[in-house]
């Protein structure tokens, strides 16, 4: 198989293309721009094949996909600075890029009969109650700017493709990027305390982990919508922020607040990011490892 990645300059995208090239398939990375400018880390991803492509422009999409003429397109690039979505001048780039840009690549990969993985999030949800929600809810109600746009890429694959795994992740962690443990332990280092929201329950996704579970996907005709992140139960960021402590050794104090209380956020946020995984392991496909093994193996990595 033939692999076409987008967003690989990201923590995912440098992680899935490196995954695929490792199993000896065939991969082309793209990102925004002219280079590949991710971490020089010496993985495969840096010497692989890439393209600039801006997604966003309907005939670069359709001419750059046609020229490669992929088998698997893995879509990772995406907006994710989530407050930042909720400027007003922002929010049409916001739906350019995660909405629009989405269905150009669907309507891509449509013409060419290729499969298609989109990488969602739970902010498609609205956060309430406190049961895990399953692949398969159509209750959407997205509370800010960044989960609507996302929704409205879901719907683009749904309405172009047949061939299509959406995948929902949440609280994503990898080497290549910023993310909360590296920002935590930064803070962790230069503060005798820190406070940490406790009332936004959730599961981490390690990065490397997802993307052996994309490529088992691509490999199958088991379409459809799956949640992935790691296993080891639901924990809020405050007990993961405790946790990475503990396994980082340092003796910050960590002091538990309501997102009320934190009130730094522009976009608001859910308070029930439970994502039910069952439905991997019904479809064939080898869950995740839990979060605490994710981030040890994370630590002892990322030299921080």
């Amino acid at each position: 198989m033939k692999f076409f990645v987008t967003g690989v300059c990201g923590q995912l995208g440098h992680d899935v293309m490196n995954e695929l090239l490792r199993r000896g398939y065939e991969g082309t990375g793209s990102d925004i721009q002219p280079a590949y400018a991710g971490i020089a880390d010496g993985s495969p991803v840096t010497a692989a094949p890439y393209v600039s492509l801006d997604i966003t422009d309907p005939e670069a999409v359709r001419k750059v996909l046609t020229e490669e003429a992929p088998d698997v397109v893995v879509h990772c690039a995406a907006w994710t600075a989530v407050d930042a979505a909720e400027d007003a001048e922002n929010t049409e780039k916001v739906l350019d890029i995660n909405e629009r840009g989405t269905g150009y690549i669907a309507k891509a990969c449509a013409a060419l009969g290729c499969k298609m993985i989109y990488i969602s999030t739970d902010y498609v949800f609205n956060g309430e109650g406190t049961e895990p929600w399953k692949p398969d809810c159509r209750d959407y109600a997205p509370l800010n700017v960044y989960g609507k746009s996302k929704l409205g890429g879901e719907r683009a694959v749904s309405e172009y493709l047949e061939k299509y795994f959406i995948v929902r992740i949440a609280w994503v962690f990898g080497l290549n990027g910023n993310n909360f443990v590296k920002t935590m332990i930064r803070v962790g280092k230069t503060h005798d305390t820190v406070r940490v929201v406790s009332d936004q329950i959730g599961t981490p996704t390690y990065t490397p982990d997802l993307s052996r579970l994309l490529i088992d996907m691509a490999e199958t005709e088991q379409y459809g919508i799956y949640h992935a992140t790691n296993e080891g139960g639901y924990l809020s960021w405050y007990d993961f922020c405790v946790e990475i402590y503990r396994q980082y050794g340092l003796d910050t104090k960590v002091i538990p607040v309501t997102t009320e209380e934190y009130g730094l956020s522009k976009a608001r946020r859910p308070f029930n990011s439970r994502l039910d995984r069952s439905k991997l392991a019904r479809a064939g496909f080898v869950p995740l490892p839990t979060w605490q093994d994710a981030l040890s193996r994370y630590l002892r990595e990322a030299n921080l």
